[in-house]
């Protein structure tokens, strides 16, 4: 089964985007901001993919993906920007940052799964 650990500090938004992958046939697991994700990821076992907030307290999803960059992990999780930034410039500096594909809030269970198969985890 894949994993997923999705990070917003919104309560909400992981609900549904935990439930969304469920769906999907993913195990998932939360985050509530950058720093907390950084300790699971670094932890005993990488997610497949991690579903990432740009703003979040404590650790933006910015500087999570440019801690990512830094860290020596056995395989490098795929990094979904989850977002409401729309602009050209937002999309830029998040790939350029190191995420591999960018979704808009709100998304829906199509949106969350043509992403996941882009990436190639769905």
């Amino acid at each position: 089964m894949k994993t997923c650990l999705v990070v917003d500090d919104s309560k909400v938004i992981r609900k549904v985007a935990r439930h969304i992958l469920e769906t999907l046939d993913f195990q998932v697991d939360e985050a509530g901001d950058g720093r907390e994700a950084l300790e699971r990821v670094t932890g005993a076992e990488q997610p497949d993919v991690i579903l990432l907030d740009w703003n979040m307290p404590v650790m933006s999803g910015m500087e999570f993906l440019r801690a990512l960059s830094t860290t020596d992990l056995p395989r490098r999780p795929k990094v979904v920007f989850c977002t409401t930034e729309n602009s050209i410039g937002h999309i830029r500096a998040a790939i350029s940052a190191g995420a591999d594909e960018y979704v808009m809030k709100p998304f829906d269970r199509e949106t969350l799964h043509s992403k996941m198969q882009i990436v190639g985890v769905a």
